[in-house]
């Protein structure tokens, strides 16, 4: 990131880590009168909503004791009977005996002079039918809910349903619902008319409209809405409060908050995550140097190189950052990019010239994760590649006890992949130590390459590949010199800068082309 994009950012980083706050404590000052004004809302729908199915469950009791009683319709015993179950139910205001639908009799009068019952408004989902009517033998024009079987009905005030003292800090109002012909059937004041198109909804709502807030709470086996309301205006008064509290919060948490992140962006620039953005970011890249066969002149496959470009045009040292990852534990997710990005390169290179290969370095992390060769065969499986194609190559530091990397060799050389011994000489290398691993290829270090006209250890080198019929790779050939005198010593291949760089992927393919 250039210096005056950083700046920008932080600039508006600690911009925003002071106005947040503040803004925030607002916001949460203002949240939680909100939320307490629903909840009481809520706590009043919940307790109407307790309060309505009591008096339904009451109804439902009076009509099983009713059903219950044997005497002979209408006479003395059975208006007796009613009379005795309408006085000892609260709710119950009137029970009534039908015949036919018809009423024939009640709790308070002999005879029923009333007609016919219309079809039930609702059947609930236990068989009760209700009905929100007016009809009746007092001659007296007010609505009554009842709730019947098919000789008896009970009469039921609908105020009963609303009789709930609220406990908030602010007067609530509440109104029941039918919702088969969207009728109010209680209200403790007279309810808006825009507010009666919600109450078919399903789902509980709250809705706010001309400074009020409704809730909203269907109850569709009863078949009702329940709507509480309340005026917003004392929010108001409370809100002030409340945000006199929680502004001063806002300040220092908005001064701490700015520190903190001071402290973030410092942190942000250090290696460790400057490499973690690279590799989410996918900003490392690869390129491939060639391997030349001494023998005959031509390419014969390539290393697969990580490079980081800067932002300067220069590339970090795969020393510096491969290192890095390997303390601070991106080398799998670092292994992985690298691996994807061969195959998305070089994938349909190696199709088309299934006699070349492209080997990758390898950490012993990736050795000897379970995750790595899961990864090779997705990989080699979409893209249709067989494993003969991808050598590893494996430093000599991975093999420090062969006892435990042979078992893991062995099963990457039996699932077809080529093993490489990288930078061959520089470590621990002995005969008797190779002979205890099973790999395909060492790799004479550029050093002992360097260092050819002293002829003092790259001939024992070349000698001891020979004893174990390892081929062999000698890295960094920069001179005719160094490779005649490498091919004249039995060296089968070399890579280096006397055939080309490492080249990112078009550049080593448009090579590549003039030397198969």
């Amino acid at each position: 990131m250039r210096t005056r994009h950083l700046v920008s950012l932080v600039t508006g980083v600690l911009i925003l880590s002071v106005l947040v706050p503040v803004g925030l404590s607002i916001w949460i000052a203002h949240l939680q009168v909100e939320k307490k004004f629903l909840e009481e809302l809520d706590s009043y729908s919940l307790r109407v909503s307790e309060r309505t199915t009591r008096v339904v469950e009451q109804a439902k009791f009076a009509l099983q004791q009713i059903e219950a009683v044997k005497s002979l319709p209408c006479s003395r015993e059975h208006l007796l009977a009613m009379r005795r179950i309408s006085y000892s139910y609260r709710y119950v205001q009137e029970v009534v005996y039908l015949e036919n639908n018809i009423p024939r009799c009640s709790s308070l009068e002999q005879n029923s002079s009333t007609g016919q019952l219309p079809p039930p408004m609702r059947i609930t989902n236990d068989g009760y039918r209700a009905w929100y009517t007016a009809q009746n033998d007092l001659g007296i024009k007010r609505y009554m809910a009842a709730l019947g079987t098919e000789h008896y009905i009970v009469m039921i005030d609908p105020a009963s349903f609303i009789d709930v003292v609220p406990f908030g800090s602010w007067p609530i109002d509440v109104a029941i619902i039918g919702t088969t012909h969207n009728n109010v059937i209680a209200s403790s004041r007279a309810l808006a008319p825009n507010v009666l198109q919600f109450s078919q909804e399903t789902t509980p709502r709250h809705l706010e409209s001309h400074g009020i807030i409704y809730e909203i709470r269907p109850f569709p086996d009863m078949g009702i809405s329940i709507v509480s309301w309340s005026s917003t205006l004392p929010l108001e008064k409370i809100w002030y409060r409340q945000a006199f509290i929680w502004v001063p919060f806002g300040i220092i948490i908005g001064l701490l908050a700015a520190a903190f992140i001071l402290r973030i962006l410092r942190r942000l620039q250090s290696p460790h995550h400057r490499l973690q953005d690279a590799i989410n970011n996918r900003e490392i890249k690869v390129h491939y140097q060639p391997i030349i066969s001494l023998t005959t002149g031509k390419i014969v496959g390539a290393e697969a190189l990580a490079r980081w470009p800067q932002t300067d045009g220069s590339y970090l040292s795969p020393e510096i950052f491969i290192t890095l990852a390997a303390q601070t534990g991106l080398t799998e997710p670092l292994t992985r990019l690298i691996v994807e990005t061969v195959f998305e390169d070089m994938a349909k290179w190696l199709r088309q010239f299934p006699e070349q290969h492209i080997s990758i370095n390898v950490e012993s992390a990736d050795l000897l994760s379970d995750k790595f060769p899961l990864l090779l065969n997705k990989l080699l499986n979409r893209h249709q590649i067989p494993p003969q194609q991808i050598a590893l190559e494996l430093t000599e530091r991975e093999f420090a006890d062969p006892a435990t990397s042979s078992p893991i060799i062995a099963r990457y050389r039996q699932a077809g992949h080529a093993i490489y011994i990288d930078d061959f000489g520089t470590g621990y290398s002995s005969l008797s130590y190779l002979q205890n691993l099973d790999v395909d290829i060492l790799k004479i270090d550029k050093s002992f390459v360097d260092a050819l006209e002293f002829k003092n250890v790259t001939p024992h080198i070349i000698e001891m590949a020979k004893t174990l019929k390892l081929e062999m790779v000698a890295e960094g050939i920069e001179t005719a010199d160094q490779e005649n005198w490498l091919r004249q010593h039995g060296v089968q291949y070399g890579q280096g800068w006397l055939y080309s760089k490492a080249l990112p992927k078009e550049a080593f393919i448009l090579w590549a082309e003039k030397r198969l």
